[in-house]
Parts: C-alpha cells; sequence; structure tokens
C-alpha cells in the first residue's frame, strides 16, 4: 500500500533502504547535521589554536591582522552572504513544481558568487605572495608571532575554499540535474543538505573574517 501513495518523482528520489520520501529526508537532513557537527568540531579546533596564541601574541597578530587586506575579506564576506541568502530559497522554491526554474537559476547564481569569491580570493593571494607575506625566509614583518598569524590565515583561507570548491560544485550537480528530471529535483532531500553545506561554509567564512581581517583596524 506504501507503494501505491508513492508518486513518480518521489520514486525517483527515492534509495534503499527507505520506502518512503519523508523518512528519507529526515535521515538526510539529520544524517547532514551530523557531518556539519563534525566539521564546526573541526574548524572550532583551529579556531581554538588562535585564540591561544592570540592571546600569548596581542601585539604581533594586532600588527598582522593590520597587512590584510579589508577590501578583498569584505568584498568576499558580501559575496558570501549574497550566495547564502540566495541558496536559501531553493529548497522551499525546489518544492513547487511551477518554482523549479526559479530555483535552479538560485543554484546557478548561488555557484557563480562562489566562483567570484575564488577569483577574488586569488588576486588576494597574489597580492599577498608580492607583498611577502607567506610565512618562510622572506615573510615581511618581524614582530615575534606576526608569522604564526599569517600561519592561521593562509591554513583558514585555504581549507575554507577547499569546501567551498565542494559547495560549488554539488550547487552545479543539483542545477543540472534538476534540468534533466525536474520531478527528482523536487523530492530529493540533496537539495535541502546542500543548502545546509552551504550555510555552513558561509558561516565558517564569517568567523574568519571577523578574527582574520578585523584585528588591527580601528583604535
Amino acid at each position: 500500500m506504501t507503494a501505491a501513495r508513492i508518486t513518480p518523482a518521489e520514486k525517483a528520489a527515492l534509495r534503499e533502504p527507505w520506502e518512503d520520501i519523508a523518512r528519507q529526508r529526515q535521515a538526510v537532513e539529520l544524517g547532514m547535521w551530523a557531518f556539519l557537527a563534525s566539521e564546526l568540531l573541526f574548524f572550532s579546533g583551529l579556531f581554538a589554536g588562535y585564540t591561544i596564541y592570540r592571546s600569548i601574541y596581542p601585539q604581533a597578530f594586532w600588527e598582522a591582522g593590520a597587512e590584510t587586506s579589508l577590501w578583498f575579506g569584505g568584498a568576499n564576506t558580501a559575496i558570501l552572504l549574497i550566495s547564502s541568502a540566495v541558496v536559501a530559497l531553493v529548497p522551499r522554491a525546489a518544492r513547487w513544481p511551477g518554482l523549479g526554474r526559479f530555483a535552479r537559476a538560485m543554484l546557478w547564481i548561488g555557484a557563480l558568487l562562489g566562483v567570484a569569491f575564488l577569483v577574488l580570493k586569488g588576486f588576494e593571494y597574489r597580492e599577498d605572495f608580492h607583498e611577502h607575506l607567506w610565512p618562510g625566509p622572506d615573510f615581511k614583518l618581524h614582530a615575534e608571532g606576526a608569522e604564526l598569524f599569517f600561519s592561521f590565515y593562509w591554513c583558514l583561507t585555504a581549507i575554507h575554499a577547499v569546501h567551498l570548491v565542494v559547495g560549488i560544485c554539488l550547487l552545479a550537480r543539483l542545477a543540472v540535474a534538476g534540468a534533466r528530471d525536474p520531478g527528482w529535483f523536487t523530492e530529493t532531500p540533496a537539495v535541502q543538505a546542500t543548502a545546509l553545506y552551504w550555510g555552513l561554509v558561509d558561516i565558517i567564512w564569517t568567523v574568519v573574517f571577523v578574527i582574520i581581517y578585523l584585528p588591527g583596524r580601528g583604535g
């Protein structure tokens, strides 16, 4: 009797061992939240290390933070905040067949904004190399602890960029799959899971922006 109540779109979206689309959706969301919690624990370790060393070298971290590009950091923050708002529209819009094209457009816009972020980040990295802000023999700053600050800078921003690339691929995959099979796109729990992942990427960057780009600004 359960199978008789399943629509063709739900049947296309169902995966073993689930026989009910609602339960599959709940399982996917629970699994995604568990994954996001593990990611938060991973980044929390990096943030905790940053906090400890900042308490040891407060002046050096202050001086090093002033060397980061607030323009690049602020522009990329704005890009990701806009992308987060755009992608947040997708799960609800995808549930309405008449808004499927709109939902797919939002996915492409979110992905393109992610690409724009990476392009700006590439220009920022080039500027950092030019200014000798890469930890090593030619490092620009001499204050003890400043090189450690930029070790965190490169580590955090590079790991975040990897997560962003994954997110861009997920958004593009959903958009392409949705164009091929609108019914599957309407019912698949992957839409909500991808939106949750993209939200995590944006939240992590907001924290990175606050601890990396804002120190050393103002009085």
